[in-house]
């Protein structure tokens, strides 16, 4: 579907032109329009293909969008075109903490439909552009956030993961993934952004997986308490499962 304004050809706009649709971009993601806003981001990237802004946003646009179908082939284009655009961002700043998330987050996202030797590398490789991000930007609550589900998976992995891994890397890290730096990454997610709900459901989570019941239903009461103006489909999942999770606890 064509909208009004991506009508103009972009060569005809000029470099206003690509400030003001990014405004319009960011606009139409603020409004919860993910579809149109990565519609504009494209359209961007097509007519200046370095452009900076529109390539991180459209991969963590894709990202997002690929988390939202349940077949492994529609999942699978989404996060290689979200590590497509990251890898060009990269390439352009690979100081930036924007470019180094995008990368970790296609990465984190892929790994989740490849198969297992290919899901251990990207698992692998994703650590390095998180610690970029948090490098260049210690306050950045998703990077934080995606840590803490790094360290999560690490710290329990099978043994046969654990098996591959040493193989593929020749050995573990110096210093083995635990659930403390899980729950750390967690915090500091939430310290910085205290209105994101899926920060304190993976983190009840992680509590749950430890069986440390007290801890879990404090994390679900702090995201109960923070009376978050929940917008989208998945807020309002979240905050539904975050529920039932403490009212299991409280029976």
């Amino acid at each position: 579907m064509m909208l009004g304004f991506l009508v103009r050809p972009m060569d005809a706009l000029g470099d206003s032109g690509h400030d003001v649709l990014l405004k319009k971009a960011y606009e139409l993601k603020e409004q919860y329009k993910e579809t149109e806003a990565l519609a504009v981001y494209e359209q961007i990237i097509v007519a200046d293909e370095s452009n900076y802004e529109a390539l991180c946003q459209a991969s963590l646009l894709h990202s997002l969008m690929g988390n939202r179908f349940s077949d492994d082939t529609r999942k699978l284009n989404h996060f290689s075109t979200a590590k497509d655009y990251a890898h060009r961002a990269y390439l352009l700043d690979s100081m930036d903490a924007r470019s180094n998330y995008a990368m970790a987050l296609s990465l984190a996202s892929l790994a989740m439909v490849s198969g297992p030797k290919q899901r251990l590398a990207m698992i692998n490789q994703t650590k390095a552009y998180l610690d970029g991000a948090l490098a260049a930007d210690d306050k950045y609550a998703d990077a934080w956030h995606l840590l803490g589900r790094w360290y999560f998976k690490m710290a329990n992995l099978n043994f046969a993961e654990i098996t591959a891994y040493k193989v593929m890397l020749g050995g573990m890290a110096e210093k083995p993934a635990t659930n403390k730096d899980a729950i750390y990454a967690m915090e500091m997610a939430i310290l910085h952004n205290p209105n994101n709900l899926r920060y304190y459901f993976d983190l009840a989570n992680i509590y749950q997986e430890m069986k440390n019941k007290d801890a879990c239903v404090y994390t679900l009461q702090r995201a109960m308490a923070q009376n978050l103006d929940l917008q989208t489909k998945e807020e309002l999942e979240l905050s539904r499962r975050c529920k039932m999770m403490l009212q299991a606890y409280q029976k």
